[in-house]
């Protein structure tokens, strides 16, 4: 349903005014699809439709701050897109580069990199540093960015830190395994320390995770949303939250 633009104001302040503090999620995984899809409806290059995307996320993390939201991943480049075409990727990886560089240049919010950055470019692994050694201290809202990430990858890179962890100490691998369980995993995640997501958020209609957070999200709430990345608006954010507040959540139980 899309309504008239001077109503999505008073809808928007409707949906947040339901919300209580409680039925917020601390973590929200967001999955920024659509943006090629959106730029070929638009007649523009898949780059405009990148930078578009891009443009969107202060917007998305203002949001997230506005009702209390205490973590943000963002899935903005996979390890399956890294195969795309060399032009392509080289214009993503820029536009990657320079909004983690705006994000950590505002002082509002911490940045993480998430992913495998030994697969990326030199220059995209430096911006991801640098985002985060200037934005270390800060208190605000905590943002992961998702680049070079894929969750099979990420898992593997848990069980191997792991391996080099115990062998380090000299401990057999006939002990490792009696001792070994899911605690284990997940102290050597990418977001280890953090809380798990509650909402995972999917734009473009896919109905799908592709490998997003896969250890993480096993107790997550999912909502799926038609927009195109580039045209996620505020009253789809809230109309997800709320939806997210509505649900039982079992837990597993």
């Amino acid at each position: 349903m899309r309504l008239p633009h001077p109503l999505y104001g008073l809808y928007e302040r409707r949906i947040a005014a339901s919300l209580s503090p409680e039925q917020v999620p601390r973590h929200v995984g967001v999955i920024l699809d659509g943006n090629r899809r959106w730029a070929r409806n638009v007649g523009a290059s898949a780059a405009t439709g990148h930078q578009r995307g891009a443009d969107k996320i202060s917007d998305l993390l203002t949001w997230s701050e506005e009702i209390g939201v205490e973590v943000v991943t963002l899935w903005m480049l996979s390890t399956d897109n890294l195969s795309r075409s060399a032009e392509e990727l080289t214009a993503l990886l820029a536009i990657i580069e320079d909004a983690v560089r705006d994000l950590a240049s505002t002082g509002r919010w911490r940045v993480q990199a998430v992913g495998s950055l030994d697969l990326l470019p030199e220059a995209t692994v430096q911006a991801l540093k640098d985002a985060e050694a200037s934005t270390r201290d800060i208190a605000g809202l905590h943002v992961n960015v998702a680049v070079g990430y894929g969750g099979r990858r990420e898992i593997a890179d848990a069980v191997r830190s792991i391996l080099r962890q115990h062998a380090q100490a000299g401990t057999s691998l006939d002990e490792l395994a009696e001792s070994f369980s899911v605690e284990h995993i997940a102290e050597h995640l990418y977001t280890k320390g953090q809380p798990d997501p509650d909402l995972v958020i999917r734009t473009s209609g896919e109905q799908r995770l592709g490998g997003f957070l896969l250890w993480q999200s096993a107790h997550s709430e999912y909502y799926f949303c038609e927009a195109y990345w580039p045209d996620f608006r505020r009253v789809d954010f809230l109309r997800a939250v709320r939806a997210y507040a509505a649900r039982e959540r079992r837990l597993g139980r």
